[in-house]
């Protein structure tokens, strides 16, 4: 079977930048993120040996989670000046090395790297990134590959490594933030209800629609009844913020 890596360009470079020491060039110029960017791409080219690449990167601008959450993503600050400072020398880079690449407004990376993966039906999808929100895509032919501690340090996450670490399947990564919400993107979650109470609630029930059929509420301690019956509204939010759209107007051309 072939191999696509599909690459998170701005989880990958935000990485970089802050694994990377500071790097200037013999002008002063900034280019520790390009370089760390760079020895990735190159080190899972080596490693991967894969028969095709594509890079994914966020458009700037809102996009339909915003529509429907206006405080998504809203506890992020500006990017920082070095890093911004070099998109665009890490865009030539990428020019250079010739791999194809994916943006488009209104969505982002994660949404093109999920619509890419599921067209690529006869391959074996592996998908580089620092974002665990894409987790939701691990199957058979889906694994994702995480940078950790350092450039080097990385974690490839099959069906198998998924559910040893978490506790359940990967598409229920949905709903897990649906419950326990992600302060990174600013997803709310359900007020009171943490990590461990929520993967034992997506382990008892499987989804926020099973947790909140009547019947299986009833099961639980009041005070969890309370807490999800006040936050039924933001669970079903959260999930939808959550979820990726798999459906984005972009094709895989692997004839490129």
């Amino acid at each position: 079977m072939k191999r696509l890596v599909l690459v998170d360009g701005n989880a990958l470079l935000h990485r970089a930048y802050h694994a990377t020491p500071p790097l200037t060039t013999s002008k002063g110029e900034l280019i520790n993120a390009v370089f760390g960017f760079t020895s990735m791409i190159l080190k899972e080219l080596s490693d991967l040996k894969p028969d095709y690449m594509a890079i994914a990167w966020d458009e700037k601008g809102p996009t339909f989670r915003h529509q429907a959450y206006t405080q998504y993503k809203a506890t992020r600050g500006p990017t920082d000046d070095g890093l911004s400072s070099q998109y665009n020398r890490v865009y030539e880079v990428v020019r250079a090395l010739n791999i194809p690449e994916f943006r488009l407004s209104g969505y982002e990376a994660d949404d093109l790297i999920g619509t890419l993966a599921k067209q690529a039906r006869n391959l074996e999808v592996i998908i580089l990134t620092g974002d665990r929100d894409i987790m939701q895509l691990i199957d058979k032919n889906i694994k994702v590959l995480m940078p950790k501690k350092t450039l080097s340090d990385v974690g490839l996450y099959g069906e198998e490594e998924f559910v040893l670490r978490y506790g359940f399947s990967p598409i229920q990564m949905i709903d897990y933030k649906a419950l326990a919400g992600d302060a990174s993107d600013n997803i709310p979650g359900v007020a009171g209800i943490g990590d461990v109470s929520a993967t034992k609630l997506i382990q008892k029930f499987g989804s926020i629609e099973k947790i909140y059929n009547p019947k299986n509420l009833k099961t639980l301690p009041e005070r969890m009844q309370k807490l999800l019956a006040e936050g039924a509204e933001l669970a079903v939010m959260s999930k939808q913020l959550a979820t990726l759209d798999l459906k984005a107007p972009i094709k895989l051309d692997l004839s490129v």
